[in-house]
């Protein structure tokens, strides 16, 4: 079996310190490492489109609620789980780039809607097939019940996760 930056790992601390229990890091630095370069993978992709991982997670918030494709931005920020002023300069950005648009809330003239423009939509359009086929493309290496086994242990882990954050 090949081995990983992560058995390196793995094995200096054993010779290091071979009282320490380090065999979670065995799945842990896995899984922190796989996000660290599907995240630059991504951004690699989504540069081509003048986007980036942030403006992409907004957009892609935004297309999928279904038309007319709009949030409030404090539902956009819990979603996102950012601050109301990261949220506030994504926003600005991204309606500088003719993406999105505030529109008034009619049911509160003190409030906004965030909504993606035609030129958000096509663009979400356009950029969601690629990236999934991309990213598509790092699984074919499973079977499809490796895929299913894979998806519900993932699952399960980030559950636990978001229990103990409540």
């Amino acid at each position: 079996m090949t081995h990983d930056r992560i058995d390196e790992i793995l094995e200096q601390w054993q010779r290091e310190s071979p009282q320490l229990d380090v065999s979670a890091l065995a799945v842990t630095g896995r899984v922190m490492r796989i996000a660290r370069l599907l995240e630059k993978h991504r951004e690699t992709v989504l540069a081509e489109y003048g986007l980036n991982v942030w403006s992409f997670d907004v957009l892609a918030t935004l297309r999928r609620q279904g038309s007319p494709y709009q949030l409030k931005p404090t539902d956009l920020y819990g979603l996102l789980m950012l601050s109301s002023g990261a949220m506030t300069n994504r926003i600005d950005r991204l309606e500088e780039d003719g993406v999105v648009v505030r529109l008034r809330d009619p049911d509160d003239r003190r409030s906004v809607i965030v909504q993606l423009t035609p030129k958000g939509i096509e663009l979400m359009d356009t950029v969601m097939p690629v990236l999934f086929e991309k990213e598509q493309q790092f699984l074919e290496q499973f079977t499809k019940t490796e895929t299913q086994t894979f998806t519900k242990l993932l699952r399960r882990f980030l559950l636990s996760f978001d229990e103990s954050d409540r």
